[in-house]
């Protein structure tokens, strides 16, 4: 069908004559420029991957409330509700509970850079880490597998000697489970596994004192995390170490100065840091002794 001008008598396409057809978005955006779009919970799933009920779950706890609600009472988000979304996202990555997530973003701003600060220390030594791994696992597929001897520990591990503390190791812990346990996995080692138990205990170190820089207490979650890697570290390296004897081990880090001193070496006060943190981690598994 057609339509007819008075005037001309000229026919007119109907399609032409309605104008153009857009979305409620985009016809308020082109009556008003300065109009910032809208998205509904189902839309914000969709851009973000997240589930309509993780987002109202957000909703609930106070992390992520909508600024503003349609006519129908409908959850619309603004383009600041998305920004905030895509800073709980990275704390979240960064490994931060919910409660963590939903205080710093609520924190002042020199808060929020320190804690990521903090996370970009630890990425960075993550980092470290894993290069090291990676090196460890290149020079274990070029040597032969064969266990190594004393001068081949010297020589990874800077001039170390394990022959010098061997004696007092024997007589203190030498009828004991963790003793042997350790004697017979340390000494089926090759020389990549050393390199590999020495790039574990650098990078711990090196979190360790990431922390120290930044200031966060031993006994935060950070410090805890990391010294679940050293008891990790320890635990598949060495011997079965529980947190009861993890915190007798940490008690010997700053009871015996050879030890202090030695740890000390990387950064004055690490031995004690690193104590305080592995107690803490100890106590907060709920085993005692």
């Amino acid at each position: 069908m057609h339509l007819t001008v008075p005037s001309s008598g000229l026919p007119l396409d109907p399609h032409a004559a309605s104008g153009p057809t857009l979305p409620g978005k985009e016809v308020k955006a082109a009556l008003d420029p300065t109009h910032e779009p809208r998205w509904t919970v189902g839309e914000v799933s969709q851009l973000t991957r997240l589930s309509v009920r993780t987002l109202h779950h957000y909703d609930e706890i106070g992390l992520l409330r909508p600024s503003e609600r349609s006519e129908g009472n409908y959850r619309l988000y603004t383009p600041g509700d998305l920004v905030r979304l895509r800073a709980a996202l990275t704390y979240r990555q960064l490994g931060f509970g919910l409660a963590e997530v939903a205080r710093l973003l609520d924190a002042p701003p020199p808060e929020q850079r320190r804690a990521l600060e903090t996370q970009l220390l630890l990425l960075r030594e993550s980092q470290r880490k894993t290069q090291a791994t990676i090196d460890a696992v290149q020079a274990m597929l070029s040597t032969q597998g064969e266990p190594m001897n004393n001068e081949d520990v010297r020589a990874v591990f800077d001039g170390f000697d394990p022959e010098q503390y061997e004696a007092e190791v024997q007589e203190r812990w030498g009828e004991t489970d963790a003793y042997r346990q350790s004697k017979a996995r340390t000494s089926r080692y090759t020389r990549a596994d050393w390199e590999a138990v020495k790039a574990e205990m650098q990078g711990i170190g090196e979190a360790y004192i990431a922390l120290m820089d930044a200031g966060v207490a031993p006994q935060s979650p950070q410090a805890q995390a990391v010294a679940a890697r050293h008891r990790a570290h320890i635990h598949a390296r060495y011997y079965d170490a529980p947190p009861a004897m993890m915190r007798g081990l940490a008690q010997m880090w700053v009871g015996d100065e050879r030890f202090t001193r030695s740890i000390d070496e990387a950064r004055p006060g690490l031995a004690a840091y690193q104590s305080a943190a592995v107690t803490a981690w100890a106590d907060a598994q709920g085993e005692q002794g």
